[in-house]
């Protein structure tokens, strides 16, 4: 074999050809795998020395709810159609292709041209830098790929990055450090890695490309230039194989659903878990903390506020000023099980904090050191880190006895006392020694190539306890750090936010980068995590732009120790009040859109253009952001402001949610938004949505299902939704309406799969003064309602 040198590249040739496979070897030893997986998936895995050093893939797991240990094999196919494909070679080139996508590689120094087929046929939609694309050799052995990078091309997704959705001309640094109080603006790296990209050229058509990486990875997207080389954008793991894989569009919806559900089936979560969470590390750490908890209930209660969890900081777990995971201080909490039950008697979930790294002086470290539970050195010894107050060491999740001790630990410390959740946090395994070692399954590497599988097992073996122990109840699981496919096991937030204004506006950004990157159940610390206390105006707009994120909680450790709390302030609390009780009005909304999430990979939060790709000022950068497919969220995000314009994507009229009023798409529409009022919110004419029409408060009646119809002026109205008893019990209800709507009258029909019995009640928009007119089947009962609308019985 000889070596490759800058005039001389690697020439490939075709030497096999498998099910989803051909393989090409180079006369350098080099060997690249094309994997032809669906009509629109493909993927590139170069070796440049001939064989694999990635790890087994813990993100790829087609339509799957979970991974085997060790993880899946690079070379599995399995889970994929694996279609017919086309394969010839011509003048030096090999070209590839299904109907959807096709590639052309060139044999000396593979570099490859991507098409998709679109309208008016095949549109090239990336192509490697014409100069050393790869590092064959004569650079420094990392992973490196360089593409051509084109004018106009926006780049989306990331996962959880800073700044504003689209990250063109800027560069990031994937690897998961803890950045406590972080610039939503500017801040990098963050908690979690997702080498993940939404590429949108200039006319809106887009594709993914996604880099099976858990290596430390770097994407420079325009701000590194070089005369030598033209435009170009470059990724580099630190470690590992290029494995890059390319997904067709050109829409971008289906380019969002595809990577979800290449990456695996989103976990399914109790309805509980999209009500108002509460928290704060203050409440844990003072020395009457049982005192502190059931003050809040009480609170809760005197103020009439709904609460369906509240997320326990690790203070119940302190000896002295420093926590000691699965340990329970008993001096705060004597009984352990007699505080639960208090909390599960008012209806109130607890999630606990756990982390995966015991402190020096953690009562068990020994004894789990002796075990060999720990990442550590060549010699077996426990690789030290800085962890809060001590240094500490790492739980090896990689490890099965290792995963094995901790499923043990979270139901003998906190399952069997009654708990039903775990809150999986600190875990970004900042382990920056190079001695550090992980068990790998049997293949012992550097923990550095392997970072954020930890957390992902962690939290994996977080909820397989939770399964063992309560196989009838869906677990909620929650994870500060993660992959690709956290969603899979776990909702996600933003971590430690800093409260100020601007942190409304790029956590809102945040949350779109997570979702297009397949994590859309997440939220936010509600009025900022660390800093100064908010304000009663930015504490009541966060809460308004809160209540529209799938995840609602509460939660601070403020510089001056005080509390966010929703009573903190008296002059704002019935404005808080008011949107506590919106919350519960949209947890069947919400909870319809974590099905459509589950079922069909469908985004829960979107921005406007994912809709409306056809519409060019959809695509601008702005303060507002779609919750499923029809309604649209535009919270107020600057100090002092009292209304907000926003300019409605064209292609469909929309409704106000509150008022009634009507616009036209492309039109801007100039919305009130006083600061006791709800968040402006539009809805799509033709569509609907399930309400709870119960009036909300600390001990709500049972659900009073409702839906909230919003018919065009003239034209016709299609909707559809999902919804259960919110455990995992009981029958999934389908709900589907059709209908015509003109000048005088709304005539629907309402059906529902396993719905024998079941009651809603259909409402118009405030002001819409049609005749609502249901037509049911035989056995279904219409009454007239008082509230603009009518109550069906089925």
């Amino acid at each position: 074999m000889r070596r490759a040198t800058l005039s001389q590249p690697p020439r490939f040739a075709l030497t096999a050809r498998d099910r989803g496979r051909i393989t090409l070897t180079a006369d350098t030893g080099a060997v690249a795998h094309l994997f032809v997986l669906e009509a629109d998936v493909m993927r590139l895995l170069l070796l440049a020395e001939g064989y694999v050093t990635s790890p087994p893939s813990w993100a790829i797991a087609p339509g799957a709810e979970d991974i085997a240990e060790p993880g899946r094999d690079r070379m599995d196919v399995s889970g994929f159609a694996c279609p017919d494909f086309t394969c010839d070679e011509a003048d030096g080139t090999l070209t590839v292709a299904t109907d959807r996508l096709r590639v052309t590689i060139a044999l000396d120094g593979l570099h490859s041209r991507w098409e998709q087929r679109g309208e008016g046929g095949w549109h090239v939609i990336t192509q490697d830098r014409p100069t050393q694309a790869y590092d064959f050799g004569w650079w420094d052995g990392r992973a490196h790929h360089y593409a051509a990078r084109v004018p106009g091309e926006r780049f989306y997704g990331l996962g959880d990055r800073t700044g504003d959705t689209d990250r063109a001309g800027r560069r990031f640094r994937l690897t998961n450090v803890d950045p406590m109080g972080f610039d939503a603006e500017t801040s990098d790296p963050l908690y979690k890695s997702i080498p993940y990209l939404l590429v949108a050229d200039a006319e809106g058509r887009c594709h993914g490309e996604f880099y099976d990486t858990v290596a430390d990875v770097t994407f420079d997207l325009g701000q590194e230039l070089d005369n030598y080389h033209g435009l170009y954008r470059h990724v580099v793991a630190e470690a590992g194989d290029v494995d890059r894989w390319i997904i067709a569009g050109p829409d971008p919806r289906s380019v969002t659903r595809r990577f979800t559900w290449l990456t695996g089936r989103p976990a399914l979560m109790p309805r509980w878990s999209l009500g108002y969470s509460g928290s704060t590390m203050t409440y844990t750490d003072a020395p009457d903390a049982a005192a502190q908890m059931a003050g809040f209930l009480t609170l809760c209660e005197q103020h009439d506020l709904g609460c369906t969890s509240f997320h326990l900081s690790s203070g119940y777990t302190s000896i002295g000023d420093k926590r000691y995971v699965f340990h329970w201080n008993r001096d705060k909490f004597p009984d352990p099980a007699a505080f639960i039950a208090s909390y599960t008697e008012a209806g109130v979930r607890l999630v606990p904090n756990i982390k995966p790294a015991l402190l020096r002086s953690h009562p068990l470290y020994d004894a789990v050191a002796t075990a060999g539970l720990f990442v550590a050195d060549d010699d077996g010894t426990p690789v030290e880190a800085q962890f809060w107050d001590e240094v500490g060491s790492y739980i090896d999740m990689t490890k099965p006895e290792a995963a094995a001790w901790w499923r043990d630990q979270v139901t003998a410390a906190l399952l069997d006392h009654g708990m039903e959740a775990t809150w999986n946090d600190n875990n970004e395994y900042e382990l920056w020694d190079a001695r550090a070692r992980v068990h790998g399954f049997g293949q012992s590497r550097p923990a550095a190539e392997m970072r954020p599988v930890q957390p992902i097992l962690m939290t994996r073996a977080s909820r397989q306890a939770q399964i063992a122990v309560r196989p009838e109840t869906r677990p909620y699981v929650v994870t500060r750090s993660g992959m690709a496919g956290l969603h899979r096991y776990a909702q996600t937030w933003s971590g430690d936010n800093r409260t100020e204004w601007k942190t409304i506006r790029y956590n809102a950004r945040q949350s779109i980068g997570l979702a297009l990157s397949g994590v859309s159940n997440s939220g936010h610390d509600v009025g900022g995590f660390s800093g100064p206390a908010p304000s009663p105006e930015l504490l009541v707009r966060w809460v308004q732009a809160g209540v529209l994120m799938p995840r609602f909680s509460i939660h601070s450790w403020n510089d001056d120790r005080t509390v966010n709390e929703p009573w903190m302030y008296p002059e704002v609390l019935p404005a808080i009040h008011r949107l506590m009780a919106l919350r519960q009005t949209l947890i069947p909304f919400f909870y319809d859109l974590l099905h459509r999430y589950h079922a069909e990979y469908e985004p829960m939060v979107r921005p406007l253009w994912l809709d409306f790709p056809q519409d060019p000022q959809a695509w601008g950068e702005g303060d507002e952001h779609m919750l499923g497919p029809d309604i649209l969220a535009a919270p107020v995000m600057d100090e002092g402001a009292e209304n907000r314009s926003v300019r409605l994507p064209a292609g469909s009229d929309w409704v106000d949610v509150w008022t009634g009023a009507r616009f036209a798409g492309g039109e801007t529409a100039r919305l009130s938004a006083p600061l006791d009022g709800p968040p402006p919110l539009l809805a799509r004419a033709g569509s609907a949505m399930l309400v709870d029409l119960t009036r909300g408060g600390w001990r709500p009646e049972p659900m009073e299902r409702g839906l909230w119809l919003f018919p065009p002026a003239s034209g016709a109205l299609d909707w559809s939704g999902v919804d259960d008893q919110g455990d995992g019990h009981g029958p999934v209800r389908r709900w589907h309406l059709t209908g015509q709507a003109d000048a005088g009258q709304v005539v629907v029909t309402l059906t529902c799969e396993a719905g024998e019995g079941e009651r809603i009640t259909l409402l118009l928009p405030p002001g819409d003064a049609r005749q609502l007119v249901v037509q049911g089947g035989a056995g279904t009962t219409v009454e007239h309602d008082g509230r603009r609308g009518v109550r069906i019985v089925m």
